[in-house]
């Protein structure tokens, strides 16, 4: 009999998908966030030095190597967001779970209220639950062809047990990038209920079509309510598990405290190798964004005619498989049957994500990308059909 605490929360789809894909070389996968596109060589070549160092083999320090910290806060004021004193107010976690977990626990108690975007990460909601504290959603809605947030419905969210308002930017699995204009409401609320934001910044490099990055703790009156958690996932180091909280002043010190009894330390190699990463130039990002950009197009012009919404930033996008009467684990059924592994978005959010089958389009080159729409419109005509 499971603990109560587990009542809503579903295992992840993801890894089913990918268990059925198994290892097919003709298989398209789409269904994870990976990306082929490997990580800096002067990265790998720095963890591999680190590896035989004495004192990157160790569980001090607790929250993080100091050099680390220093690197994080760099970076952060380097594209524009507050200048943060790294050994006081960031500390190194085990990836950006840990990270998010750590700062939920931070942030709430049991029963108060958090608000996300539906759709948004499986992973933000239901770590929301897991802390004991509730998901509200806010409403994506489609404009112009791009995602929008819904402002009435991010207000009508709100009540007297609102605590955070927790975004990533650029999201998935919609691929979403706030305006300005979404970015101000988000402050304005912040400030007027004295909420928090939990900001997931992961993918804030990660933009397309000339967009630049804006940082929320930037924001005026916005240093002292946001929680920053990041991860290197832009310089493509997935398996690193490396992340970090940015906290204001003394909620650093319950954010360690927390650390030390749920991640503890993240390995010394992969810290280096991470320092490393974060102080290469902008130019290792560009390219890799311009060849992610590519990979957008291309899914895009395959899947031209079809209800899929062009992704802002971030390595996914959406195809409203409801609009067409589908169910979307029915879909993505039978997208595998087509060889295309493609993960439905059902408890990746509210109605919004049920709609939805999601494709990753950074983890597979253009020229095999080339054969996706023929695949996904076999697919749908097939499940039409079970219908």
């Amino acid at each position: 009999m499971s603990v109560r605490r587990l009542e809503h929360i579903p295992g992840f789809n993801i890894d089913r998908v990918a268990a059925a894909a198994g290892d097919d070389p003709e298989v398209l996968r789409m269904e994870n966030l990976d990306t082929d596109i490997p990580p800096p060589a002067d990265v790998m070549e720095a963890t591999r030095t680190a590896i035989g160092e004495d004192d990157a083999n160790s569980w001090l320090p607790f929250t993080g190597r100091d050099d680390l910290k220093e690197a994080v806060a760099a970076y952060i004021e380097r594209r524009g967001g507050p200048r943060y004193d790294g050994r006081r107010e960031i500390v190194i976690t085990s990836g950006e779970g840990d990270a998010m977990l750590d700062a939920l626990f931070c942030l709430t108690d049991p029963g108060d209220e958090v608000i996300l975007t539906d759709p948004t990460y499986a992973g933000m909601v239901n770590r929301v639950r897991l802390v004991g504290a509730v998901p509200r959603l806010a409403r994506l809605g489609v404009s112009d062809g791009h995602w929008r947030l819904d402002l009435k419905a991010l207000r009508a969210a709100v009540n007297e047990r609102t605590r955070v308002l927790f975004i990533n930017n650029a999201s998935f699995p919609s691929g979403w990038v706030a305006s300005d204009d979404e970015w101000d409401a988000i402050a304005s609320i912040c400030q007027e209920r004295d909420a928090w934001l939990l900001y997931w910044a992961a993918y804030e490099a990660v933009l397309f079509d000339g967009r630049q990055v804006r940082h929320p703790a930037a924001l005026q009156g916005m240093r002292d309510r946001t929680v920053t958690v990041s991860s290197p996932w832009e310089r493509r180091m997935i398996a690193w598990r490396v992340g970090w909280v940015v906290a204001p002043g003394e909620l650093t010190n319950d954010v360690s405290r927390v650390h030390i009894y749920n991640g503890l330390v993240a390995s010394g190699f992969a810290q280096i190798g991470t320092r490393v990463a974060l102080g290469l130039p902008d130019d290792d990002l560009a390219t890799a964004n311009a060849e992610w950009q590519r990979r957008r197009d291309e899914t895009l012009r395959q899947l031209e005619g079809l209800p899929v919404v062009s992704a802002a930033g971030g390595w996914s996008l959406l195809l409203d498989v409801a609009s067409l009467g589908l169910d979307c684990a029915e879909v993505s059924r039978r997208l595998l049957e087509q060889k295309v592994a493609a993960t439905p978005m059902r408890g990746w959010g509210g109605e919004i994500a049920d709609r939805h089958v999601r494709f990753v389009f950074s983890n597979e080159p253009v020229e095999r990308l080339s054969t996706l729409g023929d695949r996904v419109r076999a697919a749908l005509e097939a499940a039409s059909h079970q219908t």
